[in-house]
């Protein structure tokens, strides 16, 4: 606790060298004020609290002295009458005093202490108000008076703060219009569009005592655009794209445009500016790993809500670019942002311009009043007349998948362990019928094949023996174990030769990687590879119901279905089919009915087409006028509510 009974105390000098100190923000200067009042009041306890004005929310806890890891409604003790003090002490506009233990306003009473709630001044009108709550021990009248008055006294710091806040604003205001007015009095200097970003950059470089600035512009103006390109360098009269710089420059760039806010590496703490220490930097720090020492930033520059360019800032020197100076570089660049808008806009090529003329000559033609209305009239005559007259083909659209004629799936015949796969036995690997794809262990079935040998050998010596002596009975016995032995040999002999598994037919591994199994053991029947020759392809689609009698009746009046088709992995080409098969049984598909229908290629599958490549097929149903095409599932829906 800080002793403040002398008014020149050390401990008065400090709490009142603290309070006058400069804060970075409100939140640091009230957690300040929050710390001094609780040691100097001799609180166990010290909370801000916001109380709405405005209607008849619940008081929230902000902040809590001493701090604590618990979250603040948690650790303040007597929280409901510490929220009634501070919402009596907002409504009231003045300190207000409590014991914990007694419902009035006596200082006299329980054994708990008492509840202080000093207000926040805030201005009229404000819909919240900042209250600060102490909780104290039980102390004499007279001591919790001076109490009070101090804590008044205290509070009353908070209007230099709030001075000092609107000085800092007021310079950095002043300091962001002067930079502005330099910086477009230079930029009215030059020529042209170009020149003038030159001249900002070298002016900036030379103003802010950095290394490097560069500006980009947006291919096209507005949210829309997808780029920016470098169009000036400090320093540089051409820029060559190819440069891995200015590729990282740009790069960089496109990163604070994606983000619509300031960049700045190395990030800064979170305590300083939560939004910069949020920032992506990954294109910024790839741009600064070249030097340990190179700090970089980016600024959007805008006009009313777009961003129309970027300005990026490197420099090595120390406390050059401070979160100060990114706000004060981003206020004057919001003034001369506009400017650089207009002499772009002034060096563009005559058919850019033209679209400008494009209402000037449309008033010449159809009057100068109302022009737009007017020719809205005539595009909207033009539309109609289009749509009823012309006649274009209908297609109509349906997702498919390619899939093999053939395909054949090589299983496991047995259970066994994987021994080897030969080299080439991969997805993708191209076999003959017989090749072998792989072999499983037979070690196990070797030794029951020798075993059921040396059983047969055994059983035939004994028989023959039997038969010598002439016993007949058994002699049988011994056949009968010959028998028994020569079903077991074949058995395994079998399971040995069944063990090289061996492709079934000519074509492509189109499933099936193998090679993490080497030494695994396979179950029998378990699908080891898909084998299927890709020189014939079939299309399978999925007609929605609503669609499918546009198809049958197609094929009943032209005798054949014809379309093209588009994979997603190629869109730009198209190979026409021919439908071949329409099953007439429907299937749900993703809470529709579809129908599966069958098509063939009419051109050899190209080179690069696998089985399970997906695509849209569109079905050519005749001509139709653009008015049916673009009413006609309205027409359908009316037509299927409204039928009796």
């Amino acid at each position: 606790m800080i002793d403040v009974s002398k008014i020149r105390a050390p401990g008065w000098a400090r709490v009142v060298t603290e309070l006058a100190a400069e804060a970075p923000d409100d939140r640091a200067f009230f957690a300040r004020l929050l710390a001094v009042l609780g040691q100097v009041a001799g609180a166990r306890q010290a909370a801000l609290m916001l109380v709405p004005l405005q209607d008849d929310g619940d008081a929230r806890v902000t902040l809590v002295w001493p701090p604590q890891e618990r979250p603040p409604e948690e650790a303040i003790e007597s929280l409901p009458d510490v929220k009634a003090a501070a919402r009596a002490a907002a409504t009231s506009r003045s300190m207000r005093c409590y014991d914990l233990k007694a419902t009035d306003g006596l200082y006299d009473g329980g054994r708990e202490g008492y509840v202080v709630a000093a207000p926040i001044p805030q201005p009229e009108g404000a819909p919240a108000c900042n209250c600060i709550v102490l909780l104290t021990e039980r102390r004499s009248q007279q001591a919790m008076q001076t109490t009070l008055a101090l804590v008044e006294v205290l509070v009353g710091y908070i209007h230099g703060h709030g001075a000092r806040q609107q000085l800092r604003r007021l310079k950095q205001a002043s300091a962001a219009l002067d930079l502005g007015a330099r910086l477009i009095a230079s930029v009215n200097q030059a020529s042209n569009f170009k020149g003038a970003s030159i001249q900002l950059c070298n002016d900036l470089c030379r103003q802010l005592t950095v290394d490097r600035v560069a500006l980009g512009w947006t291919r096209g103006v507005g949210r829309s655009s997808a780029e920016v390109r470098v169009i000036a360098m400090s320093d540089t009269e051409h820029i060559d794209r190819r440069m891995a710089m200015v590729r990282k420059v740009e790069a960089a760039m496109d990163e604070c445009l994606d983000q619509e806010q300031a960049v700045l590496h190395p990030v800064p703490e979170s305590r300083q500016d939560v939004q910069l220490a949020q920032a992506i930097t990954h294109a910024h720090k790839d741009l600064a790993s070249a030097d340990a020492k190179l700090k970089v930033a980016s600024l959007p520059l805008r006009v009313d809500d777009d961003v129309v360019g970027v300005l990026t800032i490197e420099t090595t020197g120390e406390g050059t670019l401070d979160i100060g100076t990114i706000e004060l570089l981003q206020a004057a660049m919001d003034l001369v942002t506009p400017v650089l808008r207009v002499r772009r806009n002034d060096d563009r090529a005559l058919p850019l311009r033209a679209k400008d003329s494009m209402v000037k000559g449309a008033a010449w033609v159809v009057g100068p009043k109302h022009t737009v209305w007017k020719l809205v009239g005539l595009a909207l005559l033009a539309v109609a007349v289009t749509v009823t007259f012309v006649r274009v083909p209908y297609r109509i659209e349906a997702p498919v998948e390619i899939q093999p004629v053939t395909k054949r799936v090589v299983s496991c015949p047995h259970t066994g362990i994987l021994r080897e796969l030969p080299l080439a036995i991969e997805p993708g690997a191209t076999v003959q019928e017989g090749d072998l794809l792989a072999q499983l262990d037979t070690i196990e079935d070797q030794l029951s094949l020798n075993d059921a040998v040396a059983q047969y050998q055994e059983a035939s010596t004994k028989h023959d023996e039997a038969m010598n002596r002439g016993r007949t009975s058994e002699a049988s016995q011994y056949l009968a174990q010959m028998e028994q032995a020569s079903a077991r040999i074949g058995l395994f002999q079998e399971r040995i030769d069944r063990s090289s598994i061996r492709a079934p037919i000519d074509g492509v591994i189109i499933a099936g990687d193998m090679r993490q199994m080497v030494g695994a053991t396979i179950e029998t029947g378990q699908a080891l590879f898909e084998v299927a020759p890709l020189d014939r392809m079939q299309l399978k689609a999925k007609v929605e119901d609503r669609d499918i009698q546009l198809l049958i009746d197609r094929q009943a009046e032209a005798g054949e279905i014809t379309g093209d088709i588009a994979t997603r992995a190629r869109p730009w080409e198209t190979f026409p089919f021919r439908v071949d098969t329409i099953v007439p049984l429907a299937q749900p598909e993703e809470g529709t009915n579809t129908f599966e229908v069958r098509a063939t290629m009419t051109t050899e599958p190209a080179r690069w087409m696998r089985p399970g490549m997906e695509g849209l097929a569109k079905f050519n149903t005749g001509d139709r006028s653009l008015i049916d095409i673009g009413t006609k599932r309205v027409r359908d829906t009316l037509k299927l509510w409204l039928w009796w």
